[in-house]
This record gives structure tokens, C-alpha cells and sequence, in this order.
């Protein structure tokens, strides 16, 4: 699954970040509320994680322009504020639910977890590549009946890839989505996941080809 941060306060944002990457979870982390409402028009998101008081334009807004695009995302809305009014304006322009600052990250992690399940992804949405069956929902990866054991990155990266199987995905979009947007990293820091992710599915007719300098593509193999 992959959840979207936005959160001006840096250090909050990163300590969410590291406990929901901790827990497999893929994250992109956002500061501004202009540059978060292009990301989320442009690249979307499985959950989103949403302050109300950000620069630019507020959560609120952000909310909105989400819910105009007719976006079902799940959005969990922050906020320092505790009038109930504040509240029930982020509940009436579509978030899912509310965390008010102070928080514990049990708590937070736990509200994760509920709206994951609300997504009510069908038992069906299976996407199969060879000989390989990926469960959206539940992340498991299967080949044979067996389940195939990933490490976080690597499992970032089959998603990613999988998206956009038989397309060249460019090494920056798979840091973005292993290590997070803005993660300021060399482009070689994906060899060695996707290395040992190649390893893991041979056998399985899946290729995943290189093309030098500029990314990869995974597909079936022929």
C-alpha cells in the first residue's frame, strides 16, 4: 500500500514516515499544500495522511480538489485544532476521519489500519505476471502457491513495476516509491534491490530488463 504524508511539521512527518515504512508500508512525504494537490492529481495514492494547516493552500482545500476529481482515496485528516466545528468542516468535505494533535503513533498506525480495510478491495483483485499472482490487498506475492518473501524495497519496487508492466519505469520513480518523493539519493541505489528481486523470480517467467542509465521494465517473459 502506498500512503501519502502531508505535513509541514518535518520532524512529525518523518517520524510517521519511519514508523509506517517500518510496518511495509510504501510512503511519499509532501510539506506544501500546492505541491501535494499536483502530486495527488498526477500520481494519486492507496491512503492519504493530511494536515489541515499547510502552506500555500490549507488541507481543507486540498481535500476538497481531491474529492472534486471524484478521488475515493481515504484521507485521515490532523489537526492542532480540537473546536468541533473544524472537525465536522473536514468530515463534510469528504475525510474519512480525524487524529487531533497530540497523537500517539499506536493510534495513528491503528486509524491506518481501519481505513486500509475500509477500502473494500474485492478477494479477486489478483494481478497475475507468468507464473506469479500479486494480491493488491494484502501485498502477498505467490508463485506455485508458495508465497514469495520481499523485503520492503523490493516489494515497492515489484509494485511499482507491476503498475507499469511492458513500460520503462525511470530509476527516480522507483526511489520515489521505495524510498519516498524528495529522497535525495544517486539512481544506482536501485541496483541492488532490483537485483535481488530479479533473483527471486527466476523460475517464475518474469523478466525484468534494463535499460542502461535510464530505468526498467518488467513483463512476462517470453
Amino acid at each position: 500500500m502506498r500512503i501519502v504524508i502531508i505535513e509541514d511539521n518535518k520532524p512529525l512527518a518523518s517520524g510517521i514516515a519511519h514508523r509506517l515504512r517500518d510496518r511495509g508500508y510504501g510512503v511519499d512525504l509532501l510539506y506544501d499544500g500546492s505541491d501535494a494537490d499536483v502530486f495527488l492529481s498526477s500520481e494519486g495514492a492507496d491512503l492519504i495522511i493530511l494536515d489541515i494547516n499547510l502552506p500555500s493552500i490549507d488541507g481543507l482545500e486540498v481535500l476538497r480538489r481531491v474529492r472534486q476529481r471524484n478521488d475515493p482515496t481515504p484521507i485521515l485528516m490532523l489537526t492542532a485544532r480540537t473546536n468541533t466545528s473544524d472537525r465536522v468542516a473536514g468530515l463534510d468535505a469528504g475525510a474519512d476521519d480525524y487524529l487531533v494533535k497530540p497523537f500517539e503513533l499506536d493510534e495513528l498506525e491503528a486509524r491506518v489500519r481501519a481505513l486500509s480495510r475500509r477500502r473494500d478491495i474485492a478477494p479477486s483483485a489478483v494481478e497475475s505476471i507468468g507464473n506469479l499472482e500479486f494480491d493488491i490487498g494484502s501485498r502477498v506475492l505467490r508463485g506455485g502457491g508458495d508465497v514469495i518473501d520481499l523485503r520492503r524495497r523490493e516489494l515497492a519496487a515489484f509494485e511499482c513495476l507491476l503498475e507499469r508492466r511492458g513500460k520503462l519505469v525511470p530509476k527516480s520513480l522507483l526511489i520515489d516509491q521505495m524510498y519516498g518523493v524528495g529522497a535525495d539519493l544517486e539512481d544506482k541505489v536501485v541496483e541492488v534491490p532490483i537485483s535481488r528481486l530479479r533473483k527471486k523470480l527466476v523460475g517464475y517467467k518474469v523478466t525484468i530488463k534494463a535499460a542502461r542509465g535510464l530505468g526498467y521494465l518488467m513483463d512476462d517473459e517470453i
